[in-house]
C-alpha cells in the first residue's frame, strides 16, 4: 500500500511543529564506536539482508553519540521533542546540557517508540470514520464508513447502516493522525530554562546496533629476504535506527567492562556496503587504558550500511621471519593427578605448521597499536602476476613494539612423527620414566630449523632426564627444542622424562 504509506507520512509531518522550544540549526554529530566483535572471519549475515528482516539489536558493539544543536527556548517550563535519535538508544544513558545557560535542565524525560505503521494506524481508527478508495478500471470509488475491524482485510459500517467487508482496496484516507503515534523514535522532554533565547545544547546517549572491526592484508615477498607489505582497514556497521551525516568518527580499541543484560539470540543484517579509500588515516592516541582512533575528516554513517575506511596507509617492506613448528597435543592440560596409563599423551602430533612473524616497531615503519582483527596473507605468483591466498590468522589487540605472529597452515614438504620408545613405572617408589623419539624430515632443497614444542602432561612434578638436543624450558612442564634439518634430510630428537609422585 504505497499510497497509504504516503498518507501516513503526510499526516505525520505536523507532529511536534508547535512546541515552545524550537530548533534553529542543523545538529552536529560525533559518534564513538566500541566493539565487542570477536576478531576473525565475519559472518556475511552480519551485513547482508536475510529474510526481509533487519535488526541491529544483537550487534556485538555499541556507540556513544554526541549531538550539538541550537534551540530557541522560552523562560520557564516547556516541552521539547528530539526526534533524530537512534531507535536502539538506551534512554537511561541520556545526558543533556546547555553550553550557554548552565541553569537549563531536563526535569522530566520519556522515550516514545510507538511509531506509525499501517497496522497501528488502522488499530487506532477502530470505531472511527475513514474513507477507503477502490479502483475499478480507471475509475475510483470512495466508501465512507466506520472502521469495525482491520483483521483479514477491512470491515466498514457504511452511512446507510450496512456492513461491507473489503479484501482489496487501493488507498485509505484518514481524517488526521491520532495522538500518541510518531514517525521516528523520539525523546520527549520537559525543560526548565532560567532565560529565553537561543542556546547551544549538547545531547549524548549510548545506542546499540553499531560495531566495528579491523581487517589486515599482508603481501608476502620471499624473492630476496622475507618481507611483507601491510594494509589495514576498519569496517563499520550502523544498524542503530538513525543515520549520521557529516559526522565526526572515533573508534575505541580495547575492552571496557560493562554490566551486561541478557538478550535473546538474533541474526544481524544490513543493506549496503560502501568502500571509502580516501587517503587521510585515523589519528591515534592512548585513551585511559585503551586506544582511540579518530578520523581526521567527517564522514557519513547511513542506517543499514557497512562502511570501510583505511585505518592507516599501507606499510611497505616490513622485515619478517618464517618459523616451522612441530607440536603434539599442545591443547592438553597438565594433570594434577598422576596418569599411569602408558598411552596417555603418546600421540604423534598434527604435522609441521608454518608461522610468519614480524615486529610492530618504528624502525619497521609501524610502531602503532594494532586493533584485534583478521589478517589475510597473499603472495605474488611471478608467472602471471596474480595474488594467491596462502593463509590467514587472527591477532588480538597488539601494542607497539610487540611481535605479531601468524599461523598460516601446514608445511607440505615437512614431516613430523612422534612415538614413545620406552616406558617404565615403579609403583613402589612412585616413579615413572618415558622416552619419546621425534623424527623430522625435510624434503625442501634448503636446510631449515624446526621448533619442537613438547608438554609433559602426566603430572606437575616432571624432570627432564636426558635430551639429544638443546632445550629451553618455557615452564616446569613445557619444553622447546630447536632442531636443524638438512636439505632433503632427516633429524631425530630423543628425550627422557622422569616423574615422581
Amino acid at each position: 500500500m504505497t499510497s497509504l504509506s504516503r498518507t501516513v507520512l503526510a499526516l505525520a509531518v505536523a507532529v511536534g511543529s508547535a512546541l515552545p522550544a524550537t530548533a534553529t540549526a542543523t545538529s552536529d554529530h560525533t559518534v564513538t564506536i566500541y566493539s565487542s566483535m570477536h576478531p576473525g572471519a565475519v559472518d556475511p549475515g552480519l551485513y547482508r539482508p536475510q529474510g526481509g528482516r533487519q535488526s541491529g539489536a544483537q550487534l556485538p558493539g555499541y556507540a556513544v553519540v554526541r549531538q550539538d544543536h541550537r534551540y530557541r527556548f522560552q523562560r520557564g517550563r516547556q516541552a521539547l521533542q528530539v526526534q533524530d535519535v537512534a531507535a536502539l538508544i538506551d534512554p537511561t544513558t541520556v545526558t543533556f546540557s546547555s553550553l550557554d545557560e548552565p541553569g537549563t535542565r531536563v526535569v522530566e524525560q520519556s522515550f516514545q517508540f510507538d511509531l506509525v505503521s499501517q497496522d497501528k494506524l488502522l488499530q487506532k481508527y477502530i470505531g472511527q470514520p475513514i474513507t477507503v478508495e477502490q479502483a475499478l478500471g480507471d475509475a475510483v470509488t470512495l466508501l465512507d464508513g466506520i472502521l469495525l475491524s482491520a483483521s483479514d482485510g477491512l470491515t466498514l459500517q457504511l452511512e446507510d447502516g450496512s456492513v461491507r467487508a473489503l479484501r482489496s482496496y487501493s488507498n485509505i484516507r484518514f481524517p488526521d493522525l491520532p495522538g500518541g503515534l510518531l514517525t521516528r523514535p523520539t525523546l520527549l522532554w520537559q525543560l526548565d530554562s532560567p532565560s529565553a533565547g537561543e542556546q547551544q545544547t549538547r545531547l549524548s546517549y549510548e545506542t546499540g546496533g553499531m560495531t566495528w572491526w579491523a581487517d589486515y592484508n599482508l603481501l608476502l615477498d620471499e624473492s630476496d629476504h622475507c618481507r611483507v607489505d601491510l594494509g589495514a582497514w576498519v569496517s563499520i556497521i550502523n544498524q542503530s535506527g538513525a543515520s549520521y551525516a557529516n559526522t565526526r568518527l572515533k573508534l575505541v580499541a580495547g575492552e571496557p567492562n560493562r554490566a551486561q543484560a541478557a538478550r535473546p539470540s538474533q541474526r544481524y543484517m544490513a543493506q549496503a556496503m560502501e568502500m571509502d579509500a580516501t587517503r587521510p588515516k585515523f589519528l591515534h592516541k592512548p585513551f585511559f587504558e585503551y586506544h582511540l582512533y579518530t578520523l581526521p575528516r567527517r564522514t557519513d554513517l547511513p542506517q543499514h550500511a557497512t562502511k570501510q575506511l583505511e585505518l592507516f596507509p599501507a606499510v611497505r617492506s616490513v622485515s619478517c621471519e618464517k618459523d616451522y613448528v612441530f607440536a603434539a597435543h599442545q591443547g592438553w592440560n597438565i594433570s594434577q593427578e598422576p596418569q599411569l596409563d602408558q598411552s596417555y599423551g603418546a600421540g604423534t602430533g598434527s604435522g609441521v605448521q608454518v608461522f610468519l612473524r614480524f615486529h610492530n616497531a618504528d624502525d619497521q615503519g609501524l610502531g602503532v597499536p594494532l586493533p584485534a582483527g583478521r589478517v589475510r596473507v597473499n603472495q605474488l605468483d611471478p608467472a602471471d602476476g596474480a595474488l594467491e591466498f596462502i593463509g590467514e590468522d587472527v591477532i588480538q589487540h597488539t601494542p607497539r613494539n610487540e611481535t605479531v605472529r601468524l599461523k598460516l597452515g601446514k608445511a607440505f614438504d615437512l614431516v613430523g612423527e612422534r612415538k614413545q620408545t620406552d616406558f617404565r613405572i615403579d609403583t613402589r617408589s612412585r616413579q615413572l620414566w618415558e622416552t619419546f623419539e621425534l623424527t623430522l624430515r625435510n624434503q625442501k632443497t634448503e636446510a631449515i630449523e624446526i621448533t619442537v614444542l613438547e608438554t609433559l602432561h602426566r603430572m606437575t612434578n616432571a624432570e627432564l632426564e636426558s635430551s639429544s638436543h638443546t632445550v629451553t624450558r618455557q615452564s616446569s612442564n613445557r619444553l622447546r627444542f630447536s632442531v636443524p634439518v638438512a636439505a632433503e634430510g632427516e633429524s631425530v630428537l630423543r628425550y627422557t622424562v622422569h616423574y615422581r609422585w
